[in-house]
């Protein structure tokens, strides 16, 4: 098991590289990196939402937890 601390490092790296990705996939799509950091953004924002709902759902399922 790794440390809270370890998790939300891990986790900020991995969306900033995700960050980065998208927006040099919005430069290639629209050639402008403006445009291309919006689209990072408005898709970090999406994600992260997505995701805390995602889990919430998943917290509310028992199927395969051990107790």
């Amino acid at each position: 098991m790794e440390s809270r601390a370890r998790s939300i490092v891990k986790a900020v790296i991995w969306n900033l590289i995700g960050l980065l990705m998208m927006c040099v996939v919005g430069f290639v799509a629209t050639g402008s990196f403006a445009v291309g950091g919006v689209m990072a953004l408005i898709n970090a924002a999406i994600g992260l939402t997505l995701y805390v709902v995602y889990e919430r759902i998943w917290a509310q399922v028992r199927w395969g937890r051990h107790v």
